[in-house]
């Protein structure tokens, strides 16, 4: 007790004198979430004032303002801490392998001890001390939040919208199931698990056929609640209206029916409106990671799917601009940076394409953080160099192509990756062209940095205004 109100009046405190800054790191699974805040850790806790080379658009890097950088104690001592050094120990093996996806919540926090070189306080202080606290947390669950807002009866609506393509294909086994089930009959808690279970796979058969619209999240990813009966339940897509009608009408407080939508409701309340809660309500600026490329391997449902996916993250979070009281009482976000992860993966001069292609995921989704007058870009990185740009020759010509390690057989490989669309493909475009573009293993690690592609931009965009 004694510890928690001190840490809330410390955070107060620095929340005042603009001492702190709580960054969100938000994505799809397997946008590169865990390789991101391990390479941005990396980048700054390897600061030498001496020799700043591999941050060169980092201004207070550039500047020698940055006099130490050190992993600190978080505040909130009841997250789980962020792996940093079973990460980069995976990075060190020889050969190196890429370090375990987000599974649950976790936190670090950074001091950075900087020379002011602009700004007020300047004339008051010449050092000063900012706090970054970094939140991870599984790309799965974030696509749970839009279900605060939606009813048992709606969710199950809006999934209709997706039976179609490979999701009609990859669902009969569990569809066959639910329709022989009388919804009206009193329930058996063990039919509902063997359901649940039969939804769970076929939830797991579309991430492997690239689709990202994974809902609820938890199924696929339980954490501290696996096996729990508060995710034994599903949605009933194959219901008409006058359907829906007649069972809410007949069906009495034991029955398959109503126990669904308790679940559900239980779901709704205890998991994901306290996971809500917990940890979303006091950022400052956030990250939103996306592979545009994986999804170009599979179909054009896979690529809209992550397009929808990336649109819904928008509406749960808090946009506007930071003022005092908005630092000490209803934080918002007032600066996002859409990045497009995995660039290392294209030859240099598909990288505008790549980021034009990022831009249009979001755009629709984004418009409305505009409107609140938040400051907003757009990059392409690679958190951990996976690929070396080199030149070969191809019929007489010197042609740009990538070296790196492939994953899928761990063969070094010289290869051409191929065009990045500039706008979000249509249906001619799925037709005409089959995109493979390959997964990499890390580049060893030269001393103790990681290799990185436009980590400066990211570090430049996010901390350059709180480091004058």
């Amino acid at each position: 007790m004694q510890h928690s109100v001190k840490r809330e009046l410390n955070d107060w405190v620095n929340r005042g004198f603009d001492r702190t800054l709580r960054l969100a790191v938000t994505g799809l699974s397997q946008s590169g979430k865990t390789a991101f805040i391990t390479s941005l850790v990396n980048q700054l806790l390897t600061l030498d004032q001496y020799d700043n080379s591999h941050l060169p658009l980092f201004a207070a890097a550039r500047n020698k303002q940055i006099m130490a950088v050190k992993r600190v104690d978080q505040e909130n001592w009841s997250i789980p801490r962020f792996d940093y050094e079973a990460n980069l120990a995976c990075l060190k093996q020889q050969p190196p392998v890429w370090p375990t996806s987000t599974r649950g919540v976790g936190e670090t926090r950074l001091a950075i001890r900087f020379r002011r070189s602009d700004g007020l306080l300047r004339h008051l202080k010449q050092e000063g001390t900012l706090y970054l606290d970094i939140f991870d947390y599984p790309g799965e669950w974030l696509l749970d939040l839009p279900l605060l807002e939606t009813s048992f009866k709606q969710w199950s609506q809006s999934l209709q919208k997706l039976d179609f393509g490979a999701r009609q294909q990859l669902a009969q086994d569990w569809l066959k199931q639910v329709e022989t089930l009388d919804l009206s009959a009193k329930a058996d808690e063990d039919v509902l698990a063997r359901l649940a279970k039969s939804y769970t796979d076929y939830l797991f058969a579309c991430k492997a056929q690239g689709l990202q619209f994974i809902q609820p999240g938890h199924f696929v990813l339980p954490g501290e609640y696996q096996g729990a009966p508060a995710l034994q339940f599903f949605p009933l897509t194959q219901l008409s209206p006058q359907q829906w009608q007649e069972l809410e009408k007949k069906s009495g407080h034991d029955s398959y029916f109503a126990l669904l939508q308790k679940r559900y409701e239980y779901y709704r309340e205890k998991i994901v409106k306290r996971f809500y809660q917990k940890y979303f309500s006091k950022f400052d600026r956030q990250i939103i990671l996306a592979d545009c490329l994986t999804p170009l391997n599979y179909s054009q449902q896979a690529f809209n799917e992550t397009k929808e996916s990336l649109r819904q993250l928008f509406s749960n979070f808090h946009y506007g601009n930071r003022t005092l009281l908005h630092r000490l009482f209803a934080p918002q976000i007032d600066k996002l940076l859409f990045v497009a992860s995995k660039a290392d993966h294209v030859t240099a001069d598909q990288l505008p394409n790549l980021i034009s292609l990022m831009r249009q995921l979001v755009q629709e989704g984004g418009q409305h953080v505009n409107f609140a007058g938040v400051k907003n870009d757009y990059t392409a990185i690679a958190s951990i160099r996976a690929t070396k740009p080199v030149i070969v020759k191809d019929n007489g010509q010197m042609v740009k192509a990538l070296q790196g390690v492939r994953s899928k057989d761990k063969q070094m490989v010289t290869l051409f990756p191929g065009s990045v669309p500039s706008r979000l493909p249509n249906a001619d475009f799925w037709q005409q062209n089959r995109f493979e573009f390959d997964q990499f293993e890390p580049l060893p690690l030269e001393a103790e940095r990681i290799p990185h592609l436009r980590m400066d931009t990211v570090l430049q965009f996010l901390l350059a205004d709180k480091l004058d």
